[in-house]
């Protein structure tokens, strides 16, 4: 009897590798891979992902990138945005999974697989992200979930694969990473409480810099298109300023959200360039954007991020929010000064040809040029006009 060929997304870690054994030997099944980089793996350990694979008994192996469309189609609204969900998280895994679950997709059609299979659990985001996508745009194809189907701890799964003969790295498997252009997510036992505390050594870059550093970043309309006056690629200031500010501990946290399926969720993060250009970019449009902009930009990104985050990237309004978002960018053109100290950064200044805090106009604070005194009194008797009359007929009741 032919075996029923399945699309694994391996990432090379404790759930996948899993699945790949559990998938072979337990359900019969032909086993293929894919991993799709979202820019956070380097040609190296992408090698070392593919051995991987060959050694866990997949009869095929495939890196599918899509580190410049994930960038163009998504992150590049989260800056206009300046997405952070609850103040501090930038979306990196919640980006990334929906275009890591649409290259599957495309790449499962182009070779005929009638089953996709992926690692997520039954408690978080990525089972959501995962499946919505795939039953969106190919609901011919069934989708296998054997850690969620099997409720299976970590640990069961690690001695699972001891029984089998499968031997990796435990201790390193002690934390779940995600590495994706726009951050690196860190679980572990310290996550699953509201209490624990992630080690450093959970984090995958040491932090060795110490003093301080000023560094710039040069955005066109909204996009950063260079780093310490060197011109790049948004997808390469990113990606070296990840390596430039990591060092210094910058960007790490632990975010505490509310997930899709409605229970509490903690995760660790490490995402200093996504932290960073999100600060320099705000303080950018802080200059050159009018109050309302600024005002409905805040709206409109605080959107933008939840439906990023609840699995709604396919859905059509999102091509009208990104409208809105990148016509705001006309402006938003110039240069931010940051200073890097360890654990912490600090935006310095702004220079912009379009900032409209402009010493022809008005020095805050100080010397006006563009009204008088009286036109100032006139303007404020207008202004409190309704106040007044509302204390008049009500009294000062407080």
């Amino acid at each position: 009897m032919k075996k029923k060929r399945v699309l694994l997304a391996l990432s090379g870690g404790l759930d996948t590798s899993f699945c790949a054994i559990y998938l072979s030997r337990d359900k019969k099944m032909e086993v293929h891979s894919a991993i799709v980089n979202t820019g956070g793996f380097a040609e190296e350990e992408l090698e070392q992902i593919g051995a991987h694979a060959k050694k866990l008994g997949v009869v095929t192996h495939k890196v599918l990138d899509v580190t410049a469309d994930y960038y163009n189609r998504c992150i590049r609204y989260l800056v206009f945005g300046n997405v952070l969900r609850n103040r501090s998280y930038p979306l990196s895994v919640s980006s990334e999974r929906t275009f890591q679950a649409i290259a599957l997709v495309d790449y499962a059609k182009k070779e005929g697989f009638q089953y996709i299979a992926h690692g997520s659990t039954a408690a978080g985001n990525d089972q959501v992200r995962f499946d919505l996508v795939i039953q969106v745009l190919a609901p011919e194809i069934e989708i296998i979930t054997p850690i969620r189907e099997l409720r299976i701890s970590r640990e069961d799964e690690i001695e699972y694969l001891r029984k089998e003969g499968i031997e990796l790295n435990w201790e390193k498997m002690k934390y779940s990473i995600n590495q994706g252009l726009w951050g690196t997510s860190v679980g572990g036992k310290e996550t699953l409480t509201s209490t624990g505390e992630l080690p450093d050594e959970a984090y995958p870059t040491p932090v060795e810099k110490s003093g301080s550093e000023v560094i710039t970043i040069g955005f066109e309309e909204g996009e950063p298109v260079s780093l310490n006056g060197e011109k790049f690629e948004p997808v390469v200031v990113i990606s070296e300023l990840e390596k430039l500010a990591s060092p210094w501990g910058v960007g790490r946290d632990v975010h505490v959200g509310d997930t899709i399926i409605g229970i509490k969720g903690r995760v660790g993060f490490e995402a200093a360039a996504a932290r960073i250009i999100i600060d320099a970019h705000l303080a950018l449009e802080k200059h050159v954007l009018s109050r309302w902009q600024l005002h409905w930009k805040e709206q409109i990104g605080q959107w933008y991020g939840m439906f990023v985050h609840e699995a709604q990237y396919l859905e059509p309004v999102m091509r009208d929010l990104e409208s809105f978002l990148e016509s705001s960018q006309k402006n938003v053109t110039g240069e931010v000064a940051i200073r890097l100290r360890p654990y912490s950064f600090t935006i310095t200044g702004v220079d912009s040809p379009f900032d409209l805090m402009n010493s022809s106009f008005a020095t805050y604070g100080e010397m006006n040029r563009a009204w008088t005194a009286e036109e100032v009194d006139g303007f404020t008797r207008i202004l409190g006009n309704q106040q007044r009359i509302w204390y008049a007929v009500n009294g000062k009741k407080d």
